[in-house]
């Protein structure tokens, strides 16, 4: 099976650069931005409510807990949220005008939350519009592991914050391309 595309800095701001053309701006970027600054898969970014990322104050939460249900593989983790992804949020919250603590923090247009089938859809259409044609819903995980991997954070870590089980699932994660390669050997 082919793995998803990782996208450079250029292709993730076409592709943020489009979701402000779209129905729904705010709520397509943050979608986006979930995937590519805190790995989470499509399932997982459908299961989030509002509570797990904002607190009883309103302030957006430094990190949060993914239940059994929410994640895959029926294990809890730990998502921690940069301070980017937490600015993200935050503003993302702030724009909804509500503060249900057990609502979806992602509604579909018909105003429930999304399924998994219906939040890898959404990516899909994202990314053809913008002419990515080997992206996925998982293109924005393998781009965060491969960033964090390519910033020197250890494989084990990045399963801890992938949510992997074995790092072997997370060494496949990485991408490799011909500038790393060049790069690598400049070092000697």
């Amino acid at each position: 099976m082919r793995q998803a595309q990782t996208l450079n800095e250029t292709q993730l701001r076409r592709v943020l650069q489009y979701c402000r053309s779209r129905r729904h701006p705010s709520r397509d970027q943050a979608i986006v931005q979930f995937s590519f600054y805190a790995g989470l898969r499509a399932s997982e970014i459908a299961a989030v409510k509002y509570s797990d990322v904002v607190d009883e104050q309103g302030a957006t939460r430094e990190q949060f807990v993914l239940s059994a249900a929410q994640s895959k593989g029926g294990r809890t983790r730990t998502v921690y949220l940069s301070q980017r992804m937490r600015k993200v949020l935050a503003d993302y919250a702030a724009e909804l005008g509500h503060n249900n603590p057990e609502r979806a923090l992602f509604e579909s247009q018909k105003g429930g939350a999304f399924s998994a089938n219906t939040m890898c859809q959404l990516f899909l259409d994202i990314y053809k519009a913008v002419g990515l044609k080997d992206a996925s819903s998982h293109s924005g995980r393998r781009t965060y592991i491969t960033r964090l991997a390519n910033k020197g954070i250890g494989v084990r870590v990045l399963a801890e914050l992938a949510g992997h089980a074995h790092i072997s699932t997370t060494q496949r994660y990485i991408d490799v391309n011909a500038d790393q390669m060049s790069a690598a050997v400049e070092l000697l």
